[in-house]
């Protein structure tokens, strides 16, 4: 079994990540330990100090998903801008092809 990482660095490593300004995936990168072991950490420390994980706003995975809805948003923004030009299009060059 490894030995247990001192207190004051999983006290540090929990207050990193709770911040959200990186991933739970770069926090742990950075420090030198798992993904799997930060995300216990957390769970942990979070039972401790009584936070309910739903509550929780600075969840990797949700900002994950924020980050993604925001990215899937700005693209059906454009796709829907390129349908409007191309309805435009159509209707312009179809007048010219049955005069009357």
């Amino acid at each position: 079994m490894p030995k247990p990482y001192p207190k004051e660095f999983r006290a540090d490593v929990i207050a990193v990540a709770r911040k959200g300004e990186a991933t739970v995936r770069q926090v742990a990168i950075d420090f030198g330990i798992s993904e799997t072991c930060l995300q216990r950490w957390l769970k942990i420390a979070d039972h401790e100090d009584g936070i309910n994980h739903s509550n929780r706003q600075a969840g990797s995975s949700e900002h994950d998903e924020s980050a993604e809805l925001r990215e899937a948003r700005k693209r059906i923004k454009l796709l829907e801008q390129e349908a409007e030009v191309m309805r435009r299009a159509v209707g312009y060059l179809s007048q010219n092809v049955n005069p009357k």
